[in-house]
């Protein structure tokens, strides 16, 4: 991941059927990706450490305290530079 790339963080609320990948009620990283939010999609790094389009509806966008997102950029074992 480069420093230019933006991210957020998103819930999980349905793992669309992808139980290896996704985990309901976990937090991930999300890319921002104009074009994929134009088709309804959302880039997450998801239990493979990878980053993969989903559909928008398996998350909900969070809000996460500054210090936290720090804490998490340390300890996330699926974050890979990129």
């Amino acid at each position: 991941m480069s420093a230019e790339t933006e991210i957020f963080y998103v819930l999980c609320i349905d793992d669309g059927g992808y139980p290896e990948s996704l985990e309901v009620r976990k937090v991930y990283v999300a890319l921002k990706d104009k074009r994929a939010q134009q088709q309804q999609y959302v880039r997450v790094i998801d239990e493979t450490g990878e980053d993969y389009l989903y559909p928008a509806t398996l998350f909900v966008p969070i809000e996460i305290p500054q210090e936290a997102t720090q804490v998490m950029a340390l300890v996330n074992p699926n974050s890979k530079p990129r």
